[in-house]
């Protein structure tokens, strides 16, 4: 049985609205109102400059109920880290291993789409709102997103130049070790039949490496550890920012949009963990131990609960229409997208297709790869749809 109460509220500009608030036993929810905004039973309005607030009794209740099915993303998004990395650790598959190779193309694809369908997109619309104004300058969203690009690739550049650095400091024995392991690479790659040409392929990794031309075959890029860490921990440095925005929003959404946002980010988070696993499982014993490696993952598993606990926190006074929360926000997202698209094409696209494991991949290897970083673009583009 429902009952429809009325709250009317005065503001200073003399302006009145009335918003009607119909609550059943357990889960109300409110109906729309000229010039309002709800969050879960908290209805924000805007009259004239004044803004204020309507609250319904039952907001923690109704909070309770939803927060229960929201616990399901903690082991959606464990499970999509973990895997990778699980079957690494115990080789259950190897790191060029087809199912591997495929992870890792899938993973490509869920970067690439999350940077432009889900993070700029979602920058565009929260410049664009309304209540932000008219922007003086119409790329403001481009020029955040550049900033983020860029500041992917000074943090990579500089992580390049401080590794020279440190070998240039080891002296003459670090160098002539280097020169000794470049002569076995090349002896290696001068017979490609062998499972140890075929594993500095699989090892090119996700990340920047150099690359050494050979008039007998295709580069194979060498691997330095701290190179490839450094570029992992930019990676989920950008998927983190964003996790933490997806799990305020998940707490703070109005509760008509709940169900289909939580659906498409149980998915979206579980695609994200898939990618970013099998990125951190593919770096080298020398740059990142077992125990680091899970520690990774878990910050990755647990950033979206945090991002709850903040929503949690801000629950009654969230206003998704104040400037400042609409700025903040769409700089995040900006920011994201420009670090993920970095990481995405040049990082994990460029270096495995044009640089790495699948330069010289056979026609049935390269198809089954291609296919599946369709597929990751595709799945995530979908679900942009809602999120």
């Amino acid at each position: 049985m429902s009952v429809v109460a009325a709250q009317t509220v005065s503001v200073t500009s003399g302006v009145r609205q009335t918003a009607a608030v119909t609550a059943t036993s357990f889960t109300p929810s409110i109906t729309a109102v000229s010039g309002c905004h709800a969050h879960k039973t908290a209805l924000f309005c805007l009259a004239g400059s004044e803004e204020y607030q309507v609250s319904g009794p039952t907001a923690t209740e109704q909070f309770q109920a939803q927060y229960t099915d929201c616990h399901m993303h903690g082991p959606s998004t464990a499970l999509g880290v973990y895997t990778p990395l699980l079957t690494q650790r115990f080789n259950l598959v190897g790191s060029n291993a087809l199912l591997f190779v495929l992870f890792k193309q899938f993973g490509t694809g869920i970067i690439i789409s999350t940077a432009f369908i889900h993070l700029f997109t979602h920058a565009t619309l929260m410049y664009g709102n309304s209540c932000l104004g008219e922007l003086q300058y119409e790329g403001t969203v481009a020029a955040i997103f550049m900033a983020g690009l860029f500041l992917s690739f000074l943090i990579d550049y500089l992580g390049v130049r401080f590794v020279g650095w440190r070998q240039g400091r080891q002296g003459g024995s670090g160098q002539v070790a280097a020169a000794a392991a470049g002569e076995g690479a090349a002896e290696k790659e001068s017979n490609p039949t062998t499972p140890d040409a075929e594993a500095n392929y699989g090892n090119a990794g996700v990340l920047h490496a150099h690359s050494h031309s050979h008039s007998h075959g295709p580069a194979v890029r060498e691997i330095k550890p701290l190179e490839a860490k450094i570029n992992v921990l930019n990676l989920e440095a950008g998927i983190i920012f964003h996790s933490i925005l997806i799990g305020i929003t998940l707490v703070v959404a109005g509760d008509s949009f709940f169900l289909t946002l939580f659906v498409v980010i149980l998915f979206h988070q579980l695609f994200e963990g898939i990618a970013l696993g099998t990125c951190i499982a593919e770096l080298p014993p020398l740059a990142a131990s077992t125990l680091q490696k899970m520690l990774m993952g878990g910050a990755f598993a647990l950033i979206t609960p945090i991002g709850m606990a903040i929503g949690i926190g801000v629950l009654n006074r969230f206003n998704g229409n104040d400037k400042s929360t609409i700025v903040a926000i769409g700089t995040l997202d900006a920011l994201s997208a420009g670090i993920l698209a970095w990481v995405g094409i040049v990082e994990m696209l460029a270096a495995d297709w044009m640089q790495g494991r699948l330069r010289g991949a056979g026609v049935g290897r390269t198809l089954a790869a291609m296919g599946a970083l369709v597929s990751g673009m595709v799945v995530m583009s979908v679900l942009g749809k809602w999120a």
